[in-house]
């Protein structure tokens, strides 16, 4: 079981930066890497088809529907990011999407804040390489900032469950920390995300809008990463349980860039316990929540943006990728060694 479930993470990991056809199809790639975890686990069954199925209804639904309302409201939106440029300065515009939606993906859920962001950033009609910067430090700031209630993301209200905390108990573990790099993030997008060399004149309503169809074809495509993610979480679990509960929490922090390819509930389920001090929890989870935005699959939000704005799994993995393991070393050597 070991050696082939460690065959298909390495074909996880490799095959949509090595073979083109994967890359334009990641999420059938996933849902078939998932499936053969699955198998390869032995955990295969109705049970596991039936979560598989229904997992990604709700995010699916809010996908699209949130799609078809951003669909409507094209005009306004574009209308008030173009008077935001003109009002402000176009750097700090910038620093303040990241931060803002990263403090209050929290409350708006992860899925939210990223659908609100891929819109705002299509307004802002930035050369592509700022755009992929943008998107990428915004959906870290989401993905950490979705962590600190139990309504944000997934890996918090599990998290909060196993350990019978109350509502806060995320906001007193990590919110600092949390704080911290949104505050950061943001900074990087003021310097590292360059405005647009001149400023084409296109009103709201010339602007293309997007088809129905496309609304409909992206929401679907969330369904079948979210299944697919499902998968892949149920068949790596056992391995997880198998080898990794017993590890020290600060090797873990390392080991949880698995993030970065699996669903980070199913490790935060699978490594948390009531037994561990808030040191070794703390560890795990910022383990987990930074490496969550280095590839594409590692968070809900990476996998709309992408979607929306056609970003490869190259083209994140450049930016993405550098950006993930230079946090990962800051805070391991202020706060988690």
């Amino acid at each position: 079981m070991t050696t082939g479930l460690l065959i298909i993470l390495f074909l996880v990991l490799i095959l949509p930066f090595a073979i083109k056809a994967v890359e334009r199809r990641l999420e059938w790639f996933l849902l078939v890497m998932g499936a053969a975890a699955a198998l390869v686990s032995g955990v295969w069954g109705r049970e596991l088809l039936g979560r598989a199925l229904s997992d990604p209804l709700l995010i699916t639904a809010a996908v699209l529907i949130a799609g078809l309302l951003f669909r409507m409201f094209t005009r306004q939106i574009d209308g008030s990011v173009r008077w935001l440029q003109r009002i402000m300065p176009e750097r700090l515009l910038y620093a303040l999407i990241v931060m803002v939606l990263g403090l209050v993906s929290s409350m708006i859920t992860a899925i939210i804040a990223a659908l609100v962001l891929v819109t705002v950033v299509a307004a802002l009609r930035l050369g592509r390489r700022s755009e992929i910067r943008l998107v990428i430090l915004a959906c870290y700031s989401i993905g950490l900032g979705a962590a600190l209630t139990p309504i944000g993301e997934p890996l918090s209200t599990i998290t909060v469950k196993k350990l019978s905390a109350d509502f806060s108990f995320l906001f007193h573990l990590i919110g600092l920390d949390v704080l911290t790099a949104i505050l950061l993030f943001g900074m990087l997008a003021a310097v590292w995300v360059d405005p647009p060399l001149e400023r084409v004149a296109v009103s709201g309503g010339e602007k293309a809008r997007e088809t129905v169809f496309s609304v409909l074809g992206r929401a679907f495509n969330v369904y079948v990463f979210v299944m697919a993610l499902t998968l892949l979480g149920a068949g790596f679990e056992p391995l997880i349980r198998e080898h990794l509960t017993d590890v020290a929490p600060g090797t873990l922090y390392w080991i949880n860039m698995l993030s970065a390819v699996l669903d980070n509930a199913t490790l935060a389920a699978a490594e948390i316990s009531p037994l561990m001090q808030y040191d070794a929890i703390r560890a795990i989870l910022l383990g987990l929540l930074i490496s969550g935005g280095m590839l594409i699959p590692g968070n809900i939000p990476n996998i709309i943006a992408a979607g929306k704005l056609r970003i490869t799994s190259v083209e994140w993995a450049k930016f993405g990728v550098p950006v993930g393991l230079v946090a990962l070393v800051v805070y391991y050597f202020i706060g988690i060694r």
